[in-house]
C-alpha cells in the first residue's frame, strides 16, 4: 500500500494508479492528492503500449462526447419558452395569410435548418426557401427571402442567362439555355398518401406570398424547377386525368398516421 506502507495492496486507483490496501487508505490518498478516482480517458498512452482496449475506450469516449453535445443542444431548444412563443407567433401569422404552416419536433433536420422569420414592423415574412433543379441534380438554399418577391425574381440569379452567377449558370446550363416559357415551378402538396404524390404549379409572375396562400407548408417551402420539354415524374394536380384540381384550403389540417410518416420523410 502506497498510503500506509504496512498492508498488502488490494486496489489500484484508475486515476493516479496508486496502490491501496483498504477503503480508509483509498480515501486518504484521494484527500492527500486531490484525486477523484475517475480514470482519465484522455491520458497519453505511448504507441507501443496502445492496445485494443485503449482503442475501444477512445471510441466510447467519442460517442459519449457526441451524446452529451446533442443532449445539450436539444435541452436548450426544447425548454426555451422564447422558442415556443416564436413558433406559435410564426404559425399564427401564417394562418392570418391563409397559409397552413406546420413545424416539426426538435431534432428533425428541417426544424434545425429553418430560418424563417416574420418582421412585425414591415408585416412581412422572410422565408427560408429551398430550390431544387431535378434535371441537373442541384439544390440551393435561400435565407431571408421576402414574401413580396416574385418567383421570377427569385429564380433570376440561377436561370437567367444574363443575371445568373457564371458558376451557377454553368451548372444549370440546361435551364439557362431554355426559353423562360418552358420553366415550370412546382411545389409538393403535403398531407397526401405517399403513393399519390401530387404537385401544385406556381405562377412565376406572382409573389411568393400569393403562391403560398391556401397551401400546407412543413417548416419552409421547397420549390421544384422543371422544364416542360424534359420528362419528369412529377404529376401536377388536375393534369393527370385521374382527379380534378382542388384548392389546398380543403385539405384537412389533422395528420393521419400515414401523413405523419410523410412528414418524417420530408425531414
Amino acid at each position: 500500500c502506497e498510503t500506509c506502507g504496512k498492508e498488502e495492496a488490494k486496489y489500484r486507483c484508475p486515476r493516479c494508479m496508486k496502490y491501496s490496501c483498504s477503503l480508509l487508505c483509498v480515501k486518504k490518498h484521494k484527500l492527500a492528492l486531490s484525486c477523484n478516482g475517475v480514470r482519465d480517458k484522455t491520458a497519453f498512452i505511448p504507441v507501443n503500449e496502445f492496445t485494443d482496449l485503449n482503442l475501444l475506450s477512445d471510441y466510447r469516449f467519442l460517442e459519449d462526447v457526441g451524446r452529451t453535445a446533442d443532449a445539450a443542444a436539444r435541452r436548450c431548444i426544447v425548454h426555451s419558452p422564447a422558442t415556443k412563443r416564436l413558433l406559435y407567433c410564426l404559425r399564427n401569422k401564417a394562418r392570418g395569410c391563409n397559409i397552413e404552416l406546420k413545424t416539426l419536433p426538435v431534432g428533425f433536420t428541417k426544424r434545425r435548418e429553418n430560418s424563417t422569420t416574420f418582421n412585425s414592423v414591415e408585416n412581412k415574412f422572410y422565408w427560408h426557401l429551398k430550390l431544387i433543379f431535378p434535371h441537373c441534380h442541384a439544390e440551393y438554399t435561400l435565407k431571408g427571402v421576402p414574401d413580396d418577391k416574385t418567383l421570377a425574381d427569385i429564380l433570376k440569379p440561377y436561370i437567367d442567362p444574363v443575371e445568373s452567377d457564371p458558376v451557377v449558370c454553368q451548372r444549370l446550363k440546361i435551364y439557362t439555355a431554355s426559353p423562360q416559357s418552358d420553366v415550370r415551378i412546382l411545389m409538393k402538396i403535403e398531407n397526401r398518401n405517399r403513393n399519390s404524390v401530387r404537385y401544385n404549379e406556381l405562377d412565376a409572375s406572382r409573389s411568393l406570398l400569393d403562391n403560398l396562400k391556401g397551401k400546407v407548408i412543413i417548416e419552409y417551402p421547397t420549390l421544384f424547377v422543371v422544364l416542360k420539354t424534359l420528362k419528369n415524374d412529377m404529376v401536377v394536380l388536375g393534369q393527370d386525368g385521374s382527379e380534378p384540381a382542388e384548392n389546398s384550403d380543403s385539405e384537412s389540417s389533422s395528420l393521419s398516421s400515414v401523413e405523419e410518416g410523410e412528414i418524417r420523410d420530408s425531414s
